[in-house]
């Protein structure tokens, strides 16, 4: 059965659709030369070699088509959930392959920041119809989209506020310029004044420009190159300031001693023997922190870990400090996960939709979103019984220091928080397969399967 993936349906080259649970590119007559040249120039091997470009092979070569069987990505992310290095990565990739296609007679059409996704600690380039024939004295055409999806997300996240990236959820084609530019105000350096300020005002100059005849403007690929060292140069001094944010030290400051951790660790080494990856060998760590149990747990069952926290310094930490191909660090709310958009809600996929996992792991987690949050315990299971076959999960109690600092604040409403309600309600969605209690802590482990009608492989 052939279901086609909506994100692909703006380019006229081609489009992407799943069939068997493998991932096809169909061409469209209309590239075929464009196609050509990149795969008989060299191009494409280049690319491929280093890494830079996703892989495929051919599989049907005619008149009327080429279907491509592309390298499958484990797991799709979104620029909206990257961190400030991610999508700093990200950019200077997509100025590192439109380099290389000039070499080659080649640049890029587009340069959304869509073209990219990661694979563990690696962006990877994934859209192979995004090469054009370069014309000569032709200016990139895909440099205010460039602008849009890569610099002024950045630039507002260092001299404004580092949780602005997510303005690219409610522009799906980037951030504008004259929103930027008014969020900036002053700030900025150089950066900002070339390509935000200054484009910008290019912009509204010439808004009435269809109205009358312009110029066409030149501009030498000895130019484009420059520009694009430019870019590069200057994305790449680009640093975040330090900051303190409330889960960046959390493991230096939580309740628990040497014996308490360790015993911890050797439970899930434990309960790792007892999941089955047969069938599905993805796995999510919801708060993963710094990501240390994410390498855990990716160790144990050599899984693929997608660790996900609400903090992007402590995920931005995990990122820096991982150079494993198998775990992806992301930013993300579970109270409020990122929602389907774009045209008909079906141009980037909900997290709910982007596939499920075989393990996750919430580990002192569960008090955040029942006390922080009011989330009932009932709302917590359905929702990640969703999501996973397994589950390996923490129950923090009310004596334990850290929910104790959680009720400091506001009034203890939360009569039925208790392991017994918590069983009671987690034993609806799953079937308690291990219990144990953490040496010289107040906590609890368990490790659950999904009742066998909510069960899926995906």
């Amino acid at each position: 059965m052939k279901s086609k993936e909506l994100s692909s349906f703006r380019d006229p080259s081609g489009y992407i659709y799943y069939e068997n649970n493998k991932v096809i590119r169909r061409i469209n007559p209309i590239y075929f030369k464009e196609y050509n040249h990149l795969m008989n120039s060299g191009l494409y091997k280049e690319l491929v070699d280093n890494e830079l470009l996703i892989e495929h092979k051919e599989i049907k070569n005619n008149d009327k088509e080429i279907l491509l069987e592309v390298q499958k990505v484990p797991y799709i992310s979104y620029p909206y959930e990257w961190t400030f290095e991610e999508l700093k990565d990200a950019a200077l990739l997509t100025i590192k392959i439109n380099k290389i296609a000039l070499k080659y007679g080649m640049i890029l059409k587009d340069a959304t920041s869509y073209n990219v996704t990661f694979i563990g600690n690696k962006p990877i380039f994934i859209d192979t119809l995004s090469f054009m024939f370069y014309e000569e004295n032709s200016p990139w055409g895909a440099y205010g989209q460039y602008t849009r999806h890569f610099i002024a997300p950045l630039v507002l996240m260092k001299y404004v506020d580092v949780r602005l990236n997510t303005l690219l959820k409610n522009y799906i084609d980037g951030i504008p310029l004259d929103l930027c530019s008014n969020l900036l105000k002053n700030r900025g350096g150089l950066i900002s004044k070339i390509h935000i300020k200054l484009q910008n005002k290019s912009i509204i100059k010439h808004n009435n420009d269809g109205k009358k005849e312009v110029n066409k403007i030149t501009i030498s690929k000895k130019s484009i190159i420059n520009m694009l060292d430019m870019i590069s140069n200057q994305i790449s001094n680009l640093k975040l300031k330090k900051y303190k944010t409330e889960w960046m030290n959390y493991y230096d400051v939580s309740n628990y001693d040497n014996e308490a951790f360790k015993n911890k660790e050797e439970l899930i080494k434990k309960y790792c023997k007892k999941v089955n990856t047969k069938d599905n060998n993805l796995s999510f760590d919801l708060g993963s922190n710094d990501g240390r149990f994410s390498k855990l747990i990716e160790k144990e069952l050599n899984t693929y870990v997608v660790s996900f926290d609400i903090d992007s310094n402590a995920v931005e930490y995990n990122y820096l400090n991982n150079s494993n191909n198998n775990i992806l660090p992301l930013v993300m709310d579970f109270t409020n996960p990122s929602s389907a958009i774009g045209f008909s809600n079906s141009e980037r996929k909900s997290f709910m939709d982007r596939g499920n996992a075989n393990l996750t792991l919430v580990l002192a987690f569960i008090h955040h979103l029942v006390i922080s949050n009011n989330l009932s315990f009932e709302m917590v299971a359905d929702f990640l019984s969703n999501i996973t076959n397994y589950l390996i999960i923490e129950f923090v109690p009310k004596e334990d220091s850290q929910v104790e600092l959680l009720l400091k604040t506001r009034n203890d409403i939360f009569k039925f928080y208790n392991i017994d309600n918590f069983k009671k309600e987690f034993s609806n969605y799953f079937n308690i397969i291990s219990e144990d209690k953490i040496n010289n802590s107040k906590r609890t482990l368990f490790l659950m399967e999904v009742k066998n009608e909510r069960s899926f492989n995906k």
